[in-house]
């Protein structure tokens, strides 16, 4: 299990979005060090099959079917995991969506269902989650940023705007948790390849009438020191840190992951 094995020993973890991409990165690294970890995802089949495969390595695991938009699912969540497990520990927001659109061509209905996934998922996870940390004598609150939570993107307005509020939603459970013993940090990544990104790529290649290669070098990397996308493993590594992390030192922070695109 390597020189950090037992990290997480113990602990009780709940992930949203973590059937794939980061968050089932994020969900296997934790189980790995010893975490007790609830899959939640929109996807139940997905969800399950992460648990299961998490479950054959030896860690432990329970699979949560969870539509972050939905009150009562992330309440009925949030409960079924305090009542097996005994309590929570740490509470990933994670799960998202993205949509592709100029402002003067985008409708509500995408704006709200691109900011209800991100913004709303990650209030209604915060309350349950803090409930129950409250109870239990404290927690770490995570968030899944981007650069996006600090700088723009054309073509990308409600992401852009739901991660800069979820750097605020973060900041906010810093200071009211701390007399709780909470701590919270969000992470920003750069892009990383999974799924959501791959999609993304030739929906800006045609928006933006240029290659999909170029997509990736001009527009994606562009900014990066090396050209290179940040991989889901370095963001796991990063919120293996994060939960580990003893204090409250380290809290209210975004913590920028993506090859030094963006550099503060």
């Amino acid at each position: 299990m390597g020189e950090q094995a037992g990290r997480l020993h113990g602990k009780v973890a709940l992930i949203t979005g973590a059937a794939r991409g980061i968050g089932r990165g994020i969900a296997e690294r934790y189980a790995r060090e010893g975490a007790r970890v609830a899959v939640a995802d929109l996807d139940s089949d997905s969800a399950g099959e992460t648990a299961a495969a998490i479950r054959a390595t030896g860690g432990e695991a329970m699979a949560v079917t969870m539509d972050v938009t939905d009150e009562a699912a992330v309440s009925d969540g949030v409960s079924a995991v305090v009542t097996a497990w005994g309590g929570l520990d740490v509470a990933f927001a994670n799960a998202g969506i993205q949509h592709i659109d100029p402002l003067d061509q985008l409708s509500f209905a995408n704006w709200r269902k691109v900011m209800a996934v991100h913004l709303d998922g990650a209030f209604l996870l915060t309350r349950e989650a803090l409930r129950a940390m409250y109870a239990s004598g404290g927690g770490t609150m995570l968030y899944m940023g981007s650069v996006h939570s600090l700088e723009a993107s054309p073509l990308k307005a409600p992401y852009v705007a739901a991660k800069h509020a979820l750097l605020g939603l973060c900041r906010s459970v810093a200071k009211e948790g701390a007399a709780h013993g909470v701590r919270s940090n969000i992470i920003c990544p750069g892009f990383v390849r999974t799924p959501l990104v791959d999609k993304q790529i030739p929906e800006q290649a045609k928006e933006l009438g240029i290659s999909e290669d170029e997509v990736i070098r001009n527009v994606m990397l562009k900014n990066t020191v090396d050209g290179q996308f940040t991989t889901v493993d370095d963001v796991a590594e990063l919120a293996l840190h994060l939960a580990a992390f003893p204090s409250a030192a380290l809290t209210g922070q975004s913590v920028v992951v993506s090859h030094g695109w963006h550099m503060g």
